[in-house]
C-alpha cells in the first residue's frame, strides 16, 4: 500500500513522523527507508539471528515513541540506530560470542552477494580474525562509538547523539577503539573505522 503513503522528502525523515503522529501508515516510508541499513548494522554486531528481532524491534519502539522525536532533527538515522544500539546492548554476550567466533574461524554468518564474496573475500579474509579478536577486546560503550562511525557510517556528532553522551565523550571513546584496533591490527589498521574524527 506505498501508493496511500504521502510523498514526503526524501531527505526530511521529520516530515515523515511529524505525518505519522496524525497519519500512522506514513511512518511505514521511514521503515521502508531504513530497515536494510539498521538490519545490517545488527547483523554484523549479532549475527542473523539476532539481527531480525533487534531490526524489527527497533521500528516498534520508534513507532511507539515518534511523539517524542525532535522534529528539528531532519535525519532520523542517529535516532534510529540509537534504539538499535540500545537493543544491541541488550545482547552483549552474543556480540562478543560472535566476534569470538569470527576470530577463531574467520567465518561470518551474515550471508555475503556473490560480487561481494569474490571482491572482498581474499584481502578480507587475512584480516577478518585478527579485527574480530581486537573488537571482542574493546570495552562495550567504546565499541559503540567505533561502529556507530565505521559499519552505520554516522558521523561523530550523529553518534553522539544516537547514544545520548556528549560529543566530547564520543572523541574519546571513539580514540580508544581507535588506539586498541591499532595496537592489535598494527599501525596499517584500516582507515574504515572512524578515522576521521570531525566528521
Amino acid at each position: 500500500m506505498a501508493a496511500m503513503t504521502p510523498a514526503v522528502p526524501k531527505e526530511d525523515d521529520a516530515a515523515i513522523i511529524r505525518l505519522s503522529r496524525h497519519e500512522p501508515e506514513a511512518f511505514a516510508a521511514l521503515f521502508d527507508r531504513y530497515y536494510d541499513p539498521i538490519h545490517g548494522f545488527a547483523a554484523r554486531r549479532l549475527g542473523g539471528g539476532l539481527a531480525d528481532d533487534v531490526a524489527a524491534e527497533t521500528f516498534l519502539i520508534a513507532f511507539d515513541r515518534r511523539a517524542n522525536y525532535d522534529l528539528r532533527r531532519p535525519d532520523a538515522r542517529p535516532w534510529l540506530y540509537g534504539i538499535a544500539s540500545n537493543l544491541i546492548a541488550r545482547h552483549r554476550r552474543a556480540e562478543n560470542r560472535e566476534y569470538r567466533a569470527l576470530a577463531r574461524t574467520g567465518v561470518h554468518e551474515v550471508a555475503e552477494g556473490h560480487a561481494d564474496r569474490i571482491v572482498v573475500r581474499l584481502d578480507a579474509q587475512s584480516r577478518r580474525a585478527p579485527l574480530a579478536a581486537a573488537l571482542a577486546e574493546i570495552a562495550d560503550r567504546d565499541r559503540d562509538v567505533l561502529l556507530l562511525v565505521a559499519w552505520a557510517d554516522l558521523t561523530l556528532q550523529e553518534a553522539s547523539e544516537a547514544l545520548g553522551i556528549p560529543a566530547g565523550t564520543a572523541r574519546s571513546r571513539l580514540h580508544r577503539a581507535r588506539r586498541k584496533l591499532r595496537a592489535a591490527l598494527g599501525e596499517t589498521a584500516s582507515t574504515t573505522f572512524g578515522e576521521d574524527l570531525d566528521r
